[in-house]
């Protein structure tokens, strides 16, 4: 009999290519049968919450708060430099009056969220979005800036945008570490035994996909925001790499310092777990 795990993951390319392999069989899955949940960060972040699924993509933000019942996995994390959210307004505008404007982020505990909160502490006047939508709500004046992820860090200037501040690169610079954006998580109450297969086949998957880099271009356009073959080919450059295979010490070490970050802003617990470790 086989088992069925729930697993939840983003629409975006680099989830998409990573996951293709296990949830459509084409690598051995070990007896396991896989039922997608494909769903904005934000709203996997929720379900994570809730302890929906069995396993899941959260934003590393979220993960500091769900360490009492979801275990990090070594591999299928987003996590690299250059590789940040944008802070993006319609012209340009100073930093010191950032504080003072209307800001869309894509979520209250996404990565993005906490990252523009370390390098704006002041600025509070925040709408929650869905990613897809903020560059709108900031070229139709909703807002005032716009937080944006994902695919849209390529096409924002496409639609007269501009830039006002890299947070990835602000997060880089002020700590010297990769940027920890999100990773992927198992329910600790899982048996050990389906924990373990669910690590391997996950490293098999990501292998598979680097070895067969264009098989899973139709899933990831089913399911993508945006189309355009060489967006996506850069989306999936940047956001997958060695650190998606495994964190390392290095991996590790950048995602502590996000937590540690988040004890000094009194956001969680100084008592709460200060090392990750990741299921090997």
């Amino acid at each position: 009999m086989n088992d069925r795990i729930t697993i939840g993951f983003s629409p975006c390319p680099n989830d998409c290519f990573m996951f293709d392999a296990m949830v459509h069989g084409k690598i051995d899955t070990e007896g396991i049968e896989f039922t997608p949940r494909i769903a904005d960060i934000e709203e996997l972040n929720r379900m994570a919450f809730s302890a929906e699924l069995d396993a899941t993509k959260v934003s590393f933000h979220a993960f500091a708060y769900l360490t009492d019942r979801y275990l990090l996995l070594d591999s299928g994390s987003a996590l690299g430099i250059g590789c940040g959210p944008l802070l993006i307004a319609r012209s340009a505008v100073s930093l010191e009056k950032v504080k003072g404007m209307k800001i869309a982020i894509p979520g209250k505990y996404t990565t993005a969220n906490l990252l523009f909160s370390l390098a704006f502490p002041e600025a509070t006047n925040k709408n929650e979005l869905l990613f897809s939508e903020i560059e709108n709500s900031v070229l139709s004046r909703k807002t005032d800036l716009g937080v944006i992820i994902h695919e849209n860090r390529f096409t924002y200037q496409e639609k007269g945008l501009v830039k006002i501040l890299d947070l990835g690169d602000y997060w880089e610079k002020s700590t010297h570490s990769p940027i920890p954006l999100g990773g992927i998580v198992v329910k600790k109450e899982l048996d050990n035994e389906v924990k373990m297969k669910i690590v391997r086949i996950l490293k098999k998957s990501i292998a598979y996909a680097f070895s067969n880099p264009t098989e899973s271009l139709d899933f990831i356009k089913k399911n993508a925001q945006e189309l355009d073959e060489q967006v996506i080919a850069s989306h999936i450059k940047l956001y997958v790499n060695e650190f998606s295979l495994s964190l390392g010490q290095e991996g590790k070490k950048a995602i502590n310092l996000l937590i540690n970050k988040m004890k000094d802003l009194g956001l969680i617990a100084v008592e709460s777990q200060s090392e990750i470790q990741p299921i090997l």
